[in-house]
C-alpha cells in the first residue's frame, strides 16, 4: 500500500463541501463576528481612542482596546521555539509596525463588526520609523543563531587567500524582496467559552503549539484550552503560530461568555502575519578553468523586528551543496519597524538558492561550460563543512536524468542566439537542495473489535494529504483495506506532533504510525501464538504476513477482527513514536538532505521584455516515496512558487509609512493558469534508511528550492540580460535587449 498513487481519501468531502475549516463549525450555535482595526502608521503612540460611537453602532456588544483588554502572559524567551510563546496584543498604546491591532469590535453580525469598526477614533502621536531596508542596511548586527538553531556565520578553510588566487572569480549581489504565504483560507478562527473551557477552532499548522501558545496568552491551565484544526485550507508557514485574530477572539468570548469568530481579511494578512525577510545577498565564487571550485562565500542580510527577532537561514543550504576547501558563510539583521519574519515555504533555501544558482550560471557562462557540467565537477563526498557522510545523495543523477528528459542538449550555447519570430528563446536550469528534520511525534493506532483501525495524532492535514498517507501506513502495517482505518486528526487531545511545516510533517508521523502498528502486531501474534482456539498456534509466528484483514503463516489463516474479538474485546491500542533529531546520532553522524534539479524553457518578447514561461520539469530524489500522486503534487506547487518568486511576488513598502502598498491579490501578483502551461516533476526510486525506518524524507519545500533560479537563468540564456534584483520584471530586461535583427 505504500508507495501506490491513492486517491485523496478526504477528497470526497472536501469536493461536496462537507470538511468544515476554523471558520465553517457551527456546533456551538450562533457566534458573535469580531473585525480588527488596524493602526494607520508605522510608529509611534495611540493618544486618544474614541469608541464612544462604535459602541453604540447596531449589534455592537464589546470593542477591545488597550484600556480595556485582560492582562495577558508576556513572550517568555525561555520557551525555545517562538511558536509555544505568549502573543499578547492590545497591551499598550504603543505602535510597533503599520496595521498592528489596536481595536477588536465585536457585533452580532459580520457586517455590524466591520462597519462599526470604522467608526473607532484613533489619534497618533507618530515617531520616526525604519521603514527602508536599504538606508539601515549597513546598520546590520550579528544574531546568535539563525533559525532551526543553525550557527550564524561558518568559515572553513582560507577563503580570501582562495578566492584571491582562483583564477575566475564571480562577486555578485542579489536582492529579494518580501514576501507573504497566501493561502486560500485566511488566518481565522472561532472560540467558544464553555465554563472555564475553551474551544478553539483555528486554522493552524501545529496544534501543540496554538496550544501552548494560547494558554501561555491568556495564562490560563492548558487543560482548559482545547484545540481542533481537522482541515487547514493551506498555510505554507503562515499558519505555524497563531497570530492576532485568535488571541483576540479568545479574549472576547471569555469576556462575553459567547463563542466568538474572528478572521483577516487579504489585506489585513499583508500587515498582521509575518513575512519572508526581504535580503542582500553577496555570493562569491572562485573557481580554476576546468570549473573546478576553491572558494565560495554566501553572506546575507535581512531585515527583522526589533522586538521579534527573525534570522530566516538563508546561506545555510550552501554549506552542503558544492564541493569547496576554502568557504564562508554569514547572517546579520537589520532593524525596521515592520512586521516580524516569519517561516515562508522553504525558508533560506528558497531566496538563497536564487542568489546562489544564479551565480553558478554566471560562472559556467564564463568559464564557457555547461551548467549541468559545471555542477557535477563540484559536487562533493562528504558534507563540505562537516566533514561527514551523506546519507543517501543523488543529485548528479536528478541532473543527468532531468538534463535527459528535458532535451537539455538543445540548450543554445550562446544567450540570445535563438529566436522564433518575436520570442528570444532560452533554456536554464538550477540544482536544489533542502535539509531533512525530525521532530517528536507519538500516534495511537487503536483496532477494534470488527478489525477496523483507528490512528490518532494532533497531526494537522494542511491540504498536503496527511489523511491519506497516514491511511497507506496503517493500513500496510496491519494488512488492512485502506476503507477499514480511519484517521483522527487536529485535535489537542491527540497524542502530540509537531504538525505540518519544515517537511517534517509527513515523515514524522508516518514512522510514528509504523512503529505503532509493529507493536500492534505484536500484541495480536503474542495472544493468538498462546491460544488453543487460534490456528496460528505453534506455528513460527516470525513469517506472519497481516494481508486483506487476516493474518496467515505458512497455510494457516485467522481474520485479524477474530483474534482481536477473543482476546481484546473492547478494542487494542499501541503507540509509536519518532524522536527529536537532536537525539538521533543519524543526523550527527550523517548530513540528511533531499535533492533535485529543475529545468525551464522561456521566452522572452524582443520588442516588450514580456517573459513567458514556456515548460519547466524538477527531477528530483527525496528518499521512499508514501505516495506518487500527493508528492507530484507538492513538487509542482513548489515549482511554481520558485517561478512566481523569479518574475512576479514582491511585496512593495511605502518608506513613509510602513505599509504595504501591495497588499492585495491585485497588486501582490502571483501566478495564474495563464502564466504556467506545462510544468511537471518527477521523483527518482529511492530509500534512505539513515532518514528513518521507513526511508521517506520531506517533499513540502523541495520544489520550490533552486525553481526560480532555473528560470532566471533561462532569461538570461533567452536574452543575455542577467537581473539581480528579484522579481525578474519588464524594466529591467528591457534595456539590455539586443537590437532587432540580431
Amino acid at each position: 500500500m505504500i508507495g501506490q498513487a491513492l486517491n485523496r481519501v478526504d477528497g470526497p468531502l472536501k469536493v461536496a463541501g462537507l470538511a468544515p475549516y476554523a471558520y465553517e463549525h457551527w456546533e456551538a450555535g450562533q457566534p458573535l463576528y469580531g473585525f480588527i482595526v488596524g493602526a494607520t502608521i508605522g510608529k509611534g503612540r495611540i493618544t486618544r481612542i474614541d469608541t464612544e460611537d462604535a459602541e453604540h453602532a447596531p449589534g455592537v456588544r464589546m470593542v477591545m482596546t488597550h484600556h480595556n483588554a485582560p492582562a495577558q502572559g508576556i513572550r517568555d524567551e525561555s520557551i525555545p521555539f517562538e511558536y509555544w510563546r505568549a502573543q499578547p496584543v492590545l497591551t499598550s498604546p504603543d505602535i510597533h509596525h503599520y496595521g498592528e491591532p489596536v481595536a477588536l469590535v465585536v457585533a452580532e453580525t459580520f457586517e455590524q463588526a466591520r462597519g462599526a469598526a470604522n467608526l473607532v477614533d484613533v489619534e497618533y502621536a507618530r515617531g520616526p520609523g525604519r521603514f527602508d531596508f536599504a538606508a539601515f542596511e549597513d546598520e546590520a548586527y550579528v544574531p546568535k543563531v539563525v533559525n532551526a538553531g543553525l550557527p550564524t556565520d561558518t568559515a572553513v578553510g582560507d577563503f580570501d587567500t582562495g578566492f584571491n588566487t582562483a583564477a575566475v572569480k564571480v562577486d555578485e549581489r542579489y536582492t529579494t524582496p518580501y514576501e507573504f504565504s497566501m493561502p486560500m483560507e485566511p488566518n481565522a478562527c472561532l472560540v467558544v467559552p464553555r465554563g472555564e473551557d475553551l474551544t478553539v477552532y483555528v486554522s493552524s499548522q501545529i496544534v501543540d503549539a496554538a496550544h501552548a501558545s494560547i494558554a501561555n496568552t491568556l495564562r490560563i491551565d492548558p487543560a482548559r484550552i482545547h484545540i481542533i484544526a481537522p482541515y487547514v485550507g493551506g498555510g505554507f508557514g503562515s499558519k505555524l503560530g497563531i497570530h492576532a485574530e485568535t488571541i483576540l477572539a479568545a479574549l472576547a468570548a471569555r469576556a462575553l461568555s459567547q463563542p466568538v469568530k474572528v478572521a483577516l481579511t487579504r489585506q489585513q494578512i499583508f500587515q498582521m502575519v509575518g513575512m519572508r525577510t526581504t535580503s542582500s545577498q553577496r555570493v562569491r565564487l572562485g573557481a580554476g578553468r576546468d570549473g573546478r571550485l576553491a572558494a565560495i562565500a554566501h553572506d546575507v542580510t535581512m531585515h527583522t523586528n526589533p522586538d521579534m527577532e527573525y534570522a530566516e537561514q538563508t546561506a545555510a543550504t550552501t554549506r552542503s551543496l558544492y564541493a569547496a576547501p576554502h568557504r564562508l558563510t554569514s547572517h546579520r539583521l537589520t532593524p525596521l519597524d515592520l512586521p516580524r519574519g516569519e517561516d515562508v515555504r522553504a525558508p533560506g533555501e528558497a531566496p538563497g538558492m536564487l542568489a546562489v544558482e544564479s551565480a553558478m550560471d554566471q560562472l559556467a557562462d564564463e568559464l564557457g561550460m555547461d551548467p549541468v557540467e559545471l555542477r557535477i565537477r563540484n559536487e562533493p563526498t562528504v558534507d563540505p563543512e562537516r566533514g561527514v557522510p551523506y546519507s543517501d545523495r543523488h543529485l548528479v543523477d536528478c541532473m543527468r536524468e532531468g538534463a535527459r528528459r528535458f532535451g537539455w542538449e538543445r540548450r543554445p550555447a550562446t544567450p540570445a542566439s535563438v529566436r522564433e519570430g518575436q520570442w528570444l528563446v532560452g533554456y536554464g536550469m538550477a540544482a536544489a537542495i533542502r535539509g531533512h528534520f525530525q521532530a517528536p511525534t507519538t500516534v495511537r493506532v487503536r483496532v477494534a473489535a470488527d478489525g477496523t483501525a483507528v490512528v490518532q495524532t494532533d497531526m494537522t492535514d494542511i491540504g498536503t494529504g496527511t489523511y491519506t498517507i497516514l491511511t497507506q501506513v496503517a493500513a500496510e502495517g496491519l494488512g488492512l483495506p485502506p476503507d477499514r482505518v480511519r484517521i483522527e486528526l487536529g485535535r489537542s487531545e491527540l497524542p502530540v506532533s509537531w504538525g505540518s511545516g519544515g517537511s517534517w510533517g509527513a515523515a514524522n508521523s508516518s514512522t510514528a504510525v509504523h512503529r505503532a502498528c509493529a507493536s500492534l502486531r505484536e500484541k495480536l501474534l503474542d495472544a493468538a501464538g498462546s491460544d488453543t482456539r487460534s490456528p496460528l498456534r505453534g506455528l513460527d509466528l516470525a513469517d506472519a504476513v497481516f494481508s486483506d484483514g487476516n493474518v496467515r503463516v505458512d497455510g494457516a489463516s485467522e481474520a485479524l477482527s477474530e483474534i482481536v474479538e477473543r482476546h481484546y474485546p473492547d478494542g487494542v491500542e499501541a503507540e509509536g513514536e519518532t524522536r527529536f533529531m537532536g537525539d538521533d546520532p543519524n543526523y550527527t553522524d550523517y548530513s540528511i538532505h533531499t535533492y533535485g534539479a529543475h529545468f525551464a524553457e522561456v521566452g522572452v518578447d524582443a520588442d516588450t521584455a514580456e517573459i513567458r514561461l514556456r515548460r519547466m520539469l524538477g527531477v528530483f530524489s527525496v528518499g521512499r516515496v508514501l505516495n506518487p500522486k500527493t508528492a507530484r503534487s507538492q513538487l509542482i506547487g513548489g515549482m511554481i512558487w520558485g517561478a512566481s518568486a523569479a518574475l512576479e511576488e514582491e511585496a512593495v513598502v511605502d518608506p513613509r509609512s510602513g505599509a504595504f502598498v501591495t497588499r492585495d491579490l491585485a497588486h501582490y501578483l502571483v501566478p495564474v493558469h495563464a502564466d504556467i502551461p506545462d510544468v511537471d516533476a518527477v521523483v527518482l526510486d529511492g530509500y534512505d534508511d539513515k532518514a528513518n525506518i521507513l526511508g521517506a524524507k520531506g517533499v513540502g519545500e523541495l520544489g520550490i528550492c533552486g525553481a526560480g533560479a532555473a528560470v532566471a537563468n533561462a532569461v538570461f540564456n533567452a536574452t543575455g540580460v542577467r537581473v539581480r534584483d528579484f522579481p525578474i520584471t519588464l524594466e529591467k530586461v528591457l534595456p539590455g535587449l539586443p537590437p532587432m535583427g540580431i
